[in-house]
């Protein structure tokens, strides 16, 4: 079976998208779904790369039982739009930025990943970086309420089953 693969992107590849790349994968984990997937998380800015994330984001996300710290940030390439199936953005300006670098036939990949979360009335994952402890947090709350919707998506379509 081929496995779903999908990509989490927000600035810099320290805060939001290793966070929900840690949430996800043990989203799915506790779902005995790792097997369908393979998971990775990268940034449009290069601004961090080969750096852990944010010591606030794995704190908070330790503290739930996730463990961010053997990440290392990386910025978007131009083979991650043939690579993975979905390429979900925490916010609407890398959106845009992923989307003028999107080479033709690749656009459908790219969406924000509260669209999965509709409920929420929210379409974006706020940078936390240069806020509290909270803002990680929410970080956390809005990133795995969009795990469990964006599951829910792939099974409704059928490309995931148990």
């Amino acid at each position: 079976m081929r496995k779903i693969k999908v990509l989490f992107v927000c600035m810099g590849n320290i805060c939001r998208s290793p966070t929900a790349e840690g949430v996800f994968n043990a989203f799915i984990a506790r779902r005995n779904l790792s097997h369908a997937f393979e998971v990775d998380s990268a940034g449009t800015h290069a601004y961090h790369v080969g750096d852990a994330p944010d010591l606030r984001a794995q704190k908070a996300a330790r503290e739930r039982g996730i463990e961010l710290g053997h990440l290392k940030a990386r910025k978007v390439g131009a083979k991650d739009f043939e690579i993975f199936d979905h390429i979900l953005v925490m916010d609407e300006e890398n959106h845009a930025i992923l989307s003028e670098s999107c080479p033709d036939g690749h656009r459908h990949k790219i969406r924000l990943f509260l669209e999965y979360a509709p409920h929420l009335r929210q379409t974006e994952v706020p940078d936390p970086y240069y806020g509290g402890s909270y803002g990680f947090e929410r970080v956390l709350d809005l990133v795995e309420a969009a795990s469990e919707g964006f599951i829910e998506a792939l099974q409704r379509e059928g490309m995931l089953t148990n």
